[in-house]
């Protein structure tokens, strides 16, 4: 029988709630920070836009999906059940959010506004919740396969693949469909610079993410009785790891610098509670390393206009997080235990396809029912807000 929550325990997992919520900030200052200045104002709308729909989403359909729980009673009835349910909705919806906020980096400067609320109330209200419940609460009885077939389930902590690899998946699909930036990519093979247009806002972002993160990942205890301070050391060494190989391999160039930390943070989340800290700052290096390298492979050689790099360091570092949480958390290599590679690979396997298929069917869908590209006016004059945006400034060569 499961232990009666405390009050104590309904705190604990609302400030976990709250520095996640505050990690929407970091979205935001990210893309501000990385997109030319006439679509800055368009990315502050867009994130908190994107947090309201994903909030009707979710708790309208996507939580009863996963969990099979709704708050369609009365007040009355709420009010007298336990207020650690209604805080741990909170606290699964900033997850929920972060889908289409990673995404949203992804589509950035050419994709028009309101089919992208559409998409982002499917994405929270069908897609995410469907890999979300298989994982996180055991529906369809795949778990119970995986474990019968592997002797574990698959295991992700706080969610490298349910959370940043599915939105880093869905967000190449969109990326694929929406096409590159008019003038990105020129007909004689040159790749034209679109830098950072300011980048103390683009650290600004990288360091609310990575504050917040602490609560992402050591309050997916739940409850204050499972805390572990091994998932905050880890977490704090593959934050170090991923920012120093980035540092390295990207020689020294700010935007690689900052989203190196990301890079590691995302990678860890699977295995944070597994892990021995020399393991995540393993698992954080490579994806630091990866995140630079496919970056720049994605931007100048297979012409992928991924602004901001959402699959790279969402899609790739989380579908390696999944797989480093079966090497790195067994007891050979100094971890936890508990934990099957093949489980691990086959789970991050299976939240990339439900992520490719769910984003090519819902952007596939509204472009051809809608549209989800801005023409070439609107693109070159910014996003299709009714507000004025900032001037651009001359661009410089970079490799961003």
């Amino acid at each position: 029988m499961e232990p009666l929550k405390t009050s104590a325990d309904v705190l604990f997992i609302l400030l976990g709630a709250i520095m996640i919520l505050a990690m929407h900030a970091g979205f935001a200052f990210l893309e501000l920070g990385t997109v030319r200045k006439k679509n800055q104002v368009n990315a502050l709308v867009k994130i908190l836009s994107d947090f309201c729909i994903s909030t009707l989403a979710y708790f309208f359909i996507g939580y009863s999906i996963a969990y099979g729980v709704n708050f369609f009673s009365g007040a009355e009835t709420l009010a007298q059940k336990s207020g650690y349910e209604m805080v741990k909705f909170f606290f699964l919806l900033t997850f929920a959010a972060a889908v289409p906020a990673i995404v949203s980096g992804g589509i950035a400067e050419r994709a028009k506004f309101n089919p992208q609320l559409m998409a982002t109330f499917i994405l929270v209200g069908f897609v995410y919740p469907f890999f979300e419940g298989i994982s996180w609460n055991g529906n369809y009885g795949i778990q119970a396969w995986v474990k019968g077939a592997f002797g574990y389930e698959f295991h992700d902590f706080a969610g490298s693949v349910v959370v940043h690899a599915v939105g880093g998946w869905i967000g190449l699909a969109a990326v694929i469909m929406l096409g590159a930036r008019h003038g990105r990519y020129r007909k004689n093979g040159e790749v034209s610079a679109h830098p950072p247009s300011n980048i103390p806002f683009l650290a600004l972002g990288a360091w609310i993410l990575t504050v917040g993160w602490f609560g992402f990942n050591v309050m997916s205890a739940q409850t204050i009785d499972k805390v572990s301070g091994l998932v905050a050391m880890n977490s704090l060494m593959a934050m170090v790891g991923g920012t120093l190989v980035a540092l390295l391999v990207g020689k020294n160039d700010p935007g690689f610098v900052h989203n190196g930390p990301l890079a590691g943070l995302v990678a860890v989340c699977a295995g944070s509670d597994l892990m021995h800290p020399l393991g995540a700052l393993v698992t954080g290096g490579i994806a630091g390393g990866l995140f630079v390298y496919m970056f720049t492979l994605t931007q100048n050689r297979w012409k992928i206009d991924d602004v901001l790099g959402v699959w790279p360091l969402h899609g790739l570092c989380g579908a390696w997080g999944g797989i480093a949480a079966g090497i790195f958390g067994v007891k050979a290599l100094g971890g936890m235990g508990g934990v099957s590679f093949m489980a691990q690979l086959l789970g991050t396997l299976g939240g990339i396809s439900i992520a490719l298929a769910g984003g090519f069917i819902v952007y596939g869908t509204l472009r051809k029912v809608v549209g989800i590209r801005l023409d070439q006016e609107e693109e070159y004059n910014g996003a299709d807000l009714s507000i004025h945006n900032i001037t651009a400034t001359p661009e410089r060569e970079s490799p961003w």
